[in-house]
């Protein structure tokens, strides 16, 4: 079936609306970042950059990391921007844009998130490194979608039980990550986790500046809950998008954390810059080994 012009938007050169690329300019191995100038601070490992393209909060260079072709590519902040950028990676794999249709042959992207996040549970140190083996999503981006069987609903109604929640705030999700990729960087550089995915950094993270929550508790009935044995460990704001989104489009994702900030303690890296491109420099080595 062909797909119209208004639903699949290509520009005048022919590259996919928001991203502005071209089928050409990305590789299957895709390496996320929220800000835009993070993308430098991977592409200044590379061997070689092929391709720089930037037009709003998605910005992507595409090059070699010793014989591995990688596209990083920023997002911006938050699971509404997730739904461009994977929606529009996808097409740029998976459909001819000559045709406007899509492809018989189906082209798995491997896609790995590099951000920083806040660790709720005192134990976890400032400057580690986190796996989201699951994300509980508090946004509301997959429930627009079908085809959700893979969503972990025993953890959810039971996440729901225990903190009482509100279902004017979201109806939460749960979503693993790709257990080859959790396997493929598993190593005592990693803790494991569960992460939040929040659709806000301050109210809906529990953080209170001049705006009183109407949940003061928020972030501490998230922390005592526990399910299985295993605890939510981190808030972030663009996982259980990315898990979901590529789930429902047959790609593999992960999700890796520098932890910057322990709420429960109260702290803040000091070295926040340092701890994040270590957390770079790990990440390529793993995906080349």
């Amino acid at each position: 079936m062909r797909i119209p012009e208004s639903e699949l938007i290509l520009n005048p050169d022919g590259s996919i609306y928001h991203l502005n690329l071209k089928p050409e300019q990305i590789a299957t191995t895709i390496i996320t970042v929220g800000d835009p100038d993070r993308v430098d601070a991977v592409s200044a490992n590379f061997d070689r950059i092929d391709t720089k393209v930037h037009r709003r909060e998605f910005k992507t260079h595409t090059g070699w990391y010793k014989d591995t072709r990688i596209t990083v590519i920023s997002t911006g902040i938050g699971t509404d921007n997730i739904d461009i950028v994977l929606n529009e990676l996808d097409a740029l794999v998976n459909i001819d844009f000559g045709t406007r249709k899509v492809k018989d042959d189906h082209t798995q992207l491997q896609i790995i998130r590099i951000g920083t996040s806040g660790a709720i549970q005192p134990e976890i140190p400032v400057d580690s490194f986190l796996i989201s083996e699951k994300a509980i999503g508090f946004d509301n981006l997959l429930h627009f979608y079908g085809n959700t069987s893979f969503l972990d609903t025993n953890f959810s109604e039971a996440f729901k039980e225990h903190t009482n929640w509100n279902p004017a705030k979201s109806d939460p999700y749960v979503v693993e990550a790709d257990p080859k990729l959790v396997s493929r960087f598993s190593s005592e550089a990693f803790l494991k986790g569960i992460t939040a995915t929040n659709v806000g950094f301050y109210g809906p993270q529990g953080r209170v500046l001049r705006l009183p929550a109407n949940d003061e508790r928020l972030k501490e009935t998230i922390a005592s809950f526990e399910y299985k044995g295993a605890k939510i460990t981190n808030f972030e704001m663009e996982t259980s998008g990315i898990y979901g989104m590529a789930a429902l489009l047959g790609h593999s994702a992960i999700s890796l954390n520098a932890i910057l900030a322990n709420r429960a303690n109260g702290t803040f890296s000091e070295q926040p810059q340092e701890t994040t491109d270590r957390l770079i420099q790990k990440t390529l080595a793993l995906l080349v080994s």
